[in-house]
């Protein structure tokens, strides 16, 4: 309702007469006696649904009242009008939007809270995992209209990776330690046990060199448990990079205090050394015994099969290819208790693609939307190796790949990995976000080899890596969970990744 407030000469000479010409659906108006007559205070109050599809009766009536208004209250009052007009498309117009924003984020959001649910165990190697993913992937694409490719819905492959499939225990004098909230183990760890077994201690901080280090290494006993001190300086003196310095180890138990963020990590190999990372806060302090229970199984990759999963909307014109990726793998879990979720790595970048596939499944383009989803990512990008190497469709059909991983909260906007290396499609995205006003900000980064874009990069494909950048800095550990994510500007991403493909689809 729009209230417009005048004044003018107009006399009425009964309330009758004020109500007979001036209470309508369209109009009404406030009276003030004065005398025995009665005045209207041009208190018009306008009825926008009436306003905006007028009866007859209505539109004559709307011109006998200008009989009684001043020709320059007219003109204020149809400006007035426009404008409440205008002003009212506007804001239909942006619930409109927000109401879509909110309908996409639950979408959105519904995917990686299953993806992330316990019962995908981390979308690893343990409990049939990363099956259950590929498994739920493909069932989505099939839902949504999706065609196979010749060669079908999946590409299988094999490849070994350690496990902790068991019970894992570490108990420091009488405290027993939480599995990837106090402590995690490296991800190469063989199999160790031990009951009230006493630690040395090692403080690598009196080992000077790597004549020193062999020596003291040559005193360390497999059977036993050491802790040990000054790691890091020890790393830095020597030129170890601190994620490979367990590897150098020999067969034994090791305790390694760290400070600050515990993350895990996918292993192909094993090594002879049973490696724990504790957070150094948690850690008793005084500590002379511990109890070690871990049983590490390493699979042959004839008994990890993979899948990389994927599906496309033909188009008009026949084998060409634009092109969304992200992987929907993740860690797994660590013994039986600590399960590493993986709702922003990579939940979050599975449930856009499945979004978009959605999407452009609805509104089919000039060229085919091809959608693979890839495992082994977290194990050394294995995934997208195997899929350039063993290609189910010719890459040199691929027009432009777009890589999604991490995608849970965009409140800074993106990152774009080879923008540097395809300035015009950079500049495109650019253009379209400066238009729509989607994400606050879209960053440039030069090439990298950090997810699954890189080897397709390689293969002459033109790609792009986009990630988001916001959130609490979740990142391969326990916490990495759905309801941690904002999902902050994902709604509007998402448009911007659907114009930036429709744009492709036209040539740019």
């Amino acid at each position: 309702m729009l209230q417009i407030i005048g004044a003018g000469p107009a006399i009425f000479r009964s309330k009758q007469e004020v109500d007979q010409k001036l209470v309508q659906p369209v109009i009404s108006c406030q009276q003030v006696k004065t005398g025995n007559n009665y005045k209207p205070s041009y208190g018009l109050t306008i009825n926008t649904f009436s306003w905006f599809a007028p009866q007859k009766e209505e539109i004559t009536f709307l011109r006998k009242i200008g009989n009684y208004i001043p020709l320059h209250l007219q003109q204020h009052m149809r400006y007035l009008c426009c404008l409440f007009i205008l002003l009212s498309f506007a804001v239909l117009a942006s619930a409109q939007k927000t109401s879509e924003e909110k309908k996409e984020t639950r979408w959105i959001r519904h995917e990686i809270t299953t993806l992330s649910s316990p019962n995908m165990k981390g979308r690893g190697y343990t409990g049939k995992g990363h099956a259950k993913a590929a498994e739920y992937i493909e069932r989505r694409f099939r839902e949504m209209g999706l065609k196979a490719l010749p060669t079908g819905y999946t590409q299988t492959y094999g490849f070994p990776v350690n496990t902790f499939p068991d019970e894992m225990l570490l108990k420091i004098g009488k405290k027993e330690l939480v599995p990837g909230a106090d402590y995690i183990i490296d991800v190469a760890s063989s199999s160790f046990k031990a009951e009230r077994k006493k630690m040395h201690r090692v403080d690598l901080d009196k080992v000077k060199d790597s004549a020193g280090w062999a020596k003291k290494k040559g005193q360390l006993y497999a059977d036993d448990i050491y802790f040990l001190k000054g790691v890091d300086s020890f790393c830095k003196r020597m030129n170890i990079r601190s994620r490979y310095f367990a590897k150098s180890l020999p067969k034994a138990c090791y305790i390694i205090p760290q400070h600050g963020k515990l993350t895990w990590d996918v292993a192909t190999t094993t090594m002879p050394a049973t490696a724990f990372y504790v957070e150094d806060t948690v850690l008793p302090r005084f500590h002379r015994k511990a109890d070690v229970n871990v049983h590490s199984v390493l699979l042959p990759e004839t008994k990890n099969i993979n899948e990389n999963v994927m599906a496309y909307v033909p188009g008009t014109v026949a084998d060409s290819y634009i092109v969304f990726t992200a992987h929907y793998d993740h860690l797994g879990t660590m013994g039986r208790q600590a399960v590493f979720p993986g709702a922003s790595d990579n939940a979050s970048g599975t449930a856009m693609l499945l979004y978009l596939a959605q999407y452009f499944a609805a509104h089919p383009q000039r060229y085919s939307m091809l959608f693979i989803a890839f495992s082994g990512e977290e194990a050394g990008l294995l995934g997208s190796d195997y899929f350039v190497k063993h290609p189910p469709v010719s890459l040199e059909k691929m027009r432009f790949l777009t890589n999604l991983d991490i995608m849970g909260d965009a409140t800074n906007g993106v990152t774009v990995v080879n923008a540097t290396e395809y300035p015009n499609e950079f500049k495109l995205l650019q253009n379209l976000n400066a238009e729509g006003k989607y994400i606050p900000e879209i960053k440039s980064r030069g090439k990298a080899a950090n997810s699954d874009h890189y080897h397709f990069t390689e293969a002459g494909v033109s790609s792009f890596f986009i990630y988001t950048n916001g959130g609490k800095g979740y990142y391969h550990d326990i916490f990495d969970k759905a309801n941690t994510l904002s999902l902050s500007n994902i709604a509007a991403l998402s448009e911007l990744l659907r114009d930036f493909a429709i744009r492709l689809n036209s040539g740019g």
